[in-house]
């Protein structure tokens, strides 16, 4: 499952910087989560980087939005490619 941010943002830009496939970018009003670059920071992080800066709780998981684990890693994979 991708992320999602709420609209409880504050746009206070810590989850951005946190984001290590630049998942995240600014909105209007509210900061967006790209669900085709968000692994949940698997391959990065224990667990979701935005979801531990977030001040306010905003970022929850996008039930809309289901992939596995596999799904997860193979996703990190391909956005590692990117970088290279």
């Amino acid at each position: 499952m991708a992320l999602i941010i709420n609209d409880v943002c504050i746009s206070c830009d810590a989850c951005r910087e946190e984001c290590p496939h630049v998942a995240i970018e600014e909105g209007d009003p509210i900061y967006i989560i790209d669900p085709d670059r968000c692994t949940e920071c698997v391959g990065s992080y224990e667990e979701p980087a935005c979801i531990e800066v977030c001040p306010v709780d905003c970022i929850v998981i996008d039930v809309d939005n289901h992939e596995s684990m596999e799904e997860l890693k193979f996703k990190f994979e391909q956005l590692q490619k990117e970088e290279v």
